[in-house]
Parts: structure tokens; C-alpha cells; sequence
């Protein structure tokens, strides 16, 4: 069934909701993990796209070559698989609805009959060892269409045959590409449902025909979250059936808006948290943040994506190899998808050599599934820790400025002893080190030092929640009202320049769940009694986390010291497999931790469950303090 006015959105929302007696209580146990494992994304995927590098001037040649490059230089080996078409491939829709390409440019696309096929092009990635992903829109027309109206490559003909993204169209769109094409992946952007309103010059103009906005990305209040969200979810049915084996990945492309940061984790494999990245380290800066605070987030099957790498141009060029390694460290570090922008039949080694980094890859790729947490938070500087699957820990030194700066590294970041020896391994050279307690380090204007770490644990028989985050997933984090978050840098961007009155708070998710902090960054804190280890959230929250056969979970709950609501008391509730295991008595805030201990052999999934009646949950966070699992 295709969805083909915002009426119709509008109708199937109320019908769904029609059909339930009742809403479901978010806070209610499930057992049963409710993040996205659809698709094929255990890992963050690996590749190349075309738009950093030809953006809509993409050919077959183009595509072809860099896929070779990919091949042998060694990198497909390494994990880079996916070989995506950006925008730039449309001719036009037919009468009939069936989408045809710009045989000009792709000239395997030719067929007898006229009506195009790009089953020749993914059938030879295919025979490469490669993967084959396409690009499209979740409304009528695209960002080029909006943005760039005078790009070579754009959607010829008349009006209606300019729409060509995926609007009223999903399920023919989405058959045609996965189920006779063979793509693999599929990048969804959404300027078809932002930039196409009555007021647009292009509308006025007559060269596309209005479409209300239910997307924008200077307020969230304006977005109509249930409706994108929805159209999302009819995408992904339809990949379903076209794609029956799950060999498939979803990305959603909307720029962090919407609050997309708190529920695509539910429905597709990555997730832009952020507006476009640009060849800038200031713009690095501010997708990267989008990202970094958001380790809860990201699970395996779904992944925070901060943009594409822009390695290979401007401030991470040759030319900026300490900008173009700490780009790469970075977003390995994160879980992000590490997909390259350059052109690769030009790039430097030097560049190469950065892709093609086997331990910083296997750091992005880990079975575990953790996005690293912050350990330490400053505008000038950073520590990210990242718990792998064999127990190691990778650490990431981030000098966010322009001028050279002394750091400490300390057990406690890592949470290992500081009575033994702590092992590490630099990623970049290879080299080995060793240090007890601490260890200072002198890091370059914009450096990333990154090793991987070994040795005692602090907490010797099992993990701290907070250490894995990619088994902890807020089902219900307690946000009644999406607002933006004012700790994202805010950089001058280029297409607007310093135009305007500059770049204000634009990305949801203030107030998110968070590891080893509260939901508005402060350390946790109950009762005066700091914890360095810890699930931070808000009031009226679930979490759940699954269980890989640990037999006891131990946990000191409060409200934080940092709510500005004394009056309203919280009950602490631990489920397991959907029974109930443990519950504390109501706490206000002041009052100290209390200490729970349960046992959970042979749970799978626990849920935990904050619940405060009458309370405006931002006002009341909430802490599960020294949150562990133990053997």
C-alpha cells in the first residue's frame, strides 16, 4: 500500500491508534530487546559514497573505478564493502511510476525497451565482492532539486517526472530497487518533506509542485515526528518484502532532525545525528559531537552516524594529516559508519594509509557493539574509553584546539586498577608503553592519540553497565518534550556562511540517557555520594540490557542531586525476562542511594524502570549508581 498524501499519513496514524484500547504504558516490562536488529548491520558499515567527491556529477566510470580502487588496494578486504550512488543517477519517472536512470551516465543501464535497469552495474559490484547501495528521498523531489538547481545530473522532464523520490511511491521504489536492481543499501534523505513548501521559490516558479513541510531542522516543535516516523516504518516493511532475507541496510538521512537521534536506533540500521559534514575541522567538531554523547544510542544493528569521512579534501587533506588521522580515530571510536568521500582514483597514499588502518578498523568494527563513552568532557578536550569484546579498552586523547596541550590518562578514565601495570598499544605507530596510576602525554594542535589498553579490571568479576552501552537500550527515556542540545559545537557553516544571526542549538536529545553522566552532563551524584560508574536518565524511563549469562546485577539507586524537583518521590523497579525481581522503596531527592542486588541467571533481557506520578520527568533525573553486572 503506498502512502500518497500527508492525509493519508494523517489516516493510517489515527487507524493504528484506533485499534488499541488502550495506549501502552512505555514504562511496562516487555522482555523483549525493541532496538533494531533488522537488516545487515552487526557492525557499522564500511564503503565508499559518491558525494563527497562528484556530488551530483557521478558517472559509471567513476563509481566503477573507485570500486576497483577499493579492490586492489586491499581496503575491500578490510571490511570496506558497500559502494553507494549518492544523488546525480535519475533520468526521470515515467507515466507509469517506474523510475528510470540516466542511461547517459550509467550506460549498462540501457535496455531494449527503454526502461532501464541497474541490475549490469550491481550484478558487477556483486562479482567484485563488493556491495551496491542507491540513493532517493522520502518525499517528491530531492536536495539537489531544492539546493542545487543549476547541478549537472538532476531529474529531467515535466514536472511529474521530476519527482522522483519516494513519496506515494515506496513500495514500487523500494521492489524495483532491492528486489529487481539488487541494491543493498538504500540512503533516504529527507529534503522532499522540508524545502518544498508553497512559499519556495521553485514553487512559485512552477518547476515542482508544493508539498507541506512536516520536517524542520531549525525546530523540532515544527517537525511532525509521528508522521516522518511512520513513513520510516512503511520503508522498512517494504524492504522486508522485497528483501526477504535481510540483506539489506536502512539509512536515514534527516540531519539530526525531528529528534531522530532518540528513535531511530527502533528503526533503521544508521541514523544521521547531524547536518552535512564539511571539509572544516570546526564542522567535524560539531557532527562529531552530535554523536559522541549519544553511546546509549547505538547498538549492533543500529548505528549514530555523523556523516560520511571527508578525508581527502580541504582540512583533511594530505596537507592535514594530524585533521585526517583524528577524523578516522574519531569515528572509529564512536561506531560510526566508516564510509570515504574522496575520489580515490586520485587520492594519496598517505590518505590511503589512513583508511586502510587495521587497528583502528577493528576498533570501529568490535563484536561488542559499544560506542566509547566519554571518560573526560571539556571543550578543549576529550577522553573517549571503548570497551572491546576480548576486554581490552580503547582510548581516544582528542585536543579539540588549535594549540599544542599537556593531558593526563588515569586508571579511573579506564576503569582498571591503578596498583598495576596498564599496557598500551598506540594505534598509529604500533609502538608499546606502560604506566601505573597515570600517564601524561603531549598531544599536537588537533591530535588524537588512540592506543588500546590492558589490565586489571577496578571491577574484577564482571562488567559496569556504563562499559556497555551497546547492550543498554533506553526503550523510554523519559523525554515528554524534545529540545535541542546546547553542548553540540556550533560552527560557521558554509552555505550560509555568517549570514543571519548564526547557528543556534538545532539537534535534539538534550536530556538523553547517558553513561557515567546524568542527562544534562553533570557526574552523577546522590545524596552528596559521587558515582564514577553509572546509568544516568530521567524519571518515568525503562532501560533494558541484556544479559550474556552474568549471574548477579548490583546497583545503588537515587534521584541526582542535580533535580530541581525535591518533592516527588521515584520507585526503582529491576524485571527480568518481564518478571519482577526487585523493587525499592520510594526515594526523594536528598535521600541516599539505596543498594539492590538480584540475581539474573538465565535472564537474557533486564529492565530497568524509573516511576514518578505527576512529576515533569526534565525536572527529575535519576541515577543507577555503580550499575554492574557480575559473574
Amino acid at each position: 500500500m503506498a502512502i500518497k498524501t500527508l492525509a493519508g499519513i494523517s489516516a493510517l496514524l489515527l487507524a493504528s491508534a484506533s485499534v488499541q484500547a488502550a495506549p501502552r504504558d512505555p514504562l511496562a516490562p516487555t522482555g523483549r530487546w525493541s532496538a533494531n536488529t533488522d537488516g545487515r548491520a552487526a557492525t557499522p558499515p564500511m564503503g565508499w559514497n559518491s558525494w563527497n567527491a562528484f556530488a551530483t556529477d557521478v558517472d559509471e566510470e567513476k563509481v566503477l573505478a573507485s570500486a576497483q580502487k577499493i579492490v586492489d588496494t586491499g581496503l575491500a578486504a578490510k571490511g570496506y564493502r558497500y559502494v553507494n550512488l549518492d544523488e546525480g543517477w535519475w533520468d526521470h519517472r515515467r507515466t507509469d511510476g517506474r523510475m528510470l536512470v540516466r542511461a547517459d551516465k550509467f550506460p549498462s543501464a540501457r535496455t531494449a525497451d527503454g526502461a532501464t535497469s541497474f541490475k549490469p552495474f550491481t550484478d558487477r559490484l556483486h562479482a567484485m565482492g563488493l556491495k551496491a547501495g542507491i540513493y532517493t528521498d522520502l518525499g517528491r523531489n530531492t536536495c539537489a532539486q531544492a539546493y542545487g538547481p543549476n547541478e549537472p545530473n538532476l531529474p529531467r522532464g515535466s514536472v511529474p517526472e521530476r519527482e522522483v523520490g519516494l513519496y506515494g511511491h515506496i513500495d514500487q521504489d523500494i521492489a524495483l530497487y532491492f528486489g529487481a536492481w539488487g541494491f543493498d543499501y538504500i540512503k533516504i534523505d529527507g529534503c522532499g518533506l522540508r524545502a518544498y513548501g508553497e512559499d519556495s521559490p521553485l514553487v512559485r516558479a512552477g518547476r515542482y509542485r508544493p508539498l507541506a513541510p512536516i520536517l524542520d531542522l531549525d525546530s523540532v516543535n515544527r517537525s511532525n515526528i509521528p508522521a516522518v516516523r511512520a513513513m520510516f516504518a512503511q520503508v522498512k516493511a517494504a524492504l522486508v518484502r522485497a528483501d526477504p532475507d535481510q540483506d539489506y541496510l536502512l539509512s536515514l538521512c534527516i540531519w539530526g532532525s525531528a529528534d531522530v537521534r532518540s528513535w531511530a536506533k527502533d528503526v533503521g540500521n544508521i541514523s544521521r545525528t547531524s547536518d552535512d559534514i564539511t571539509p572544516h575541522w570546526t564542522r567535524l567538531l560539531t557532527n562529531f559531537d552530535t554523536a559522541a554523547r549519544r553511546p546509549l544510542y547505538a547498538h549492533p544493528g543500529s548505528w549514530n552516524d555523523p556523516d560520511m569521512l571527508f578525508i581527502g579534501k580541504g582540512e583533511f587533506d594530505a596537507d592535514h594529516l594530524t585533521e585526517a588521522r583524528s577524523h578516522f580515530a574519531l569515528w572509529a571510536m564512536v561506531s560510526a559508519p566508516l564510509l570515504i568521500g574522496a575520489d580515490l582514483r586520485t587520492t594519496p597514499q598517505a590518505l590511503m594509509d589512513i583508511f586502510g588502518n587495521a587497528a583502528l578498523i577493528s576498533v570501529d568494527q568490535d563484536p561488542a557493539g559499544n560506542q566509547a563513552v566519554l571518560a573526560y568532557d571539556s571543550d578543549d578536550f576529550q577522553i573517549l574509553v571503548k570497551t572491546l569484546a576480548d576486554g581490552d579498552k580503547a582510548v581516544a586523547l582528542f585536543n579539540r584546539t588549535a594549540a599544542p596541550m599537556e593531558a593526563i590518562l588515569t586508571a579511573q578514565h579506564l576503569k582498571l586498577r591503578d596498583d598495576a601495570a596498564i599496557a598500551l598499544t598506540d594505534l598509529w605507530s604500533g609502538a608499546s608503553s606502560s604506566f601505573r596510576k597515570e600517564a601524561k602525554f603531549k598531544l599536537a594542535p588537533h591530535e588524537t592519540l588512540v592506543f588500546r589498553a590492558r589490565g586489571p579490571r577496578l571491577l574484577t568479576d564482571g562488567l559496569y553497565l556504563s562499559e556497555m552501552p551497546g547492550s543498554v537500550n533506553p526503550a523510554a527515556d523519559g523525554i515528554t518534550a524534545p529540545m535541542a542540545d546546547p553542548t553540540i559545537h556550533r560552527a560557521v557553516v558554509s552555505w550560509s556562511g555568517t549570514r543571519g544571526a548564526g547557528q543556534r542549538p538545532l539537534y535534539a536529545g538534550w536530556g538523553g540517557a547517558q553513561a557515567d553522566a546524568t542527562p544534562y552532563g553533570r557526574e552523577l551524584a546522590v545524596a552528596g555520594k559521587h558515582f564514577t560508574a553509572g546509568l544516568g536518565v530521567l524519571a518515568n524511563s525503562r532501560l533494558e540490557v541484556r544479559n550474556a549469562g552474568y549471574r548477579q546485577l548490583s546497583v545503588s539507586v537515587g534521584v541526582d542531586d542535580s533535580a530541581t524537583d525535591a518533592a516527588h518521590a521515584v520507585t526503582f523497579q529491576i524485571y527480568g525476562d518481564r518478571r519482577l525481581l526487585a523493587t525499592a522503596a520510594p526515594v526523594r531527592r536528598g535521600a541516599p542511594a539505596k543498594p539492590l542486588s538480584v540475581n539474573v541467571a538465565g535472564v537474557k533481557l533486564v529492565e530497568l524502570v524509573a516511576r514518578s506520578a505527576g512529576v515533569v520527568n526534565e525536572q527529575l533525573p535519576i541515577v543507577w549508581g555503580d550499575a554492574a553486572f557480575h559473574r
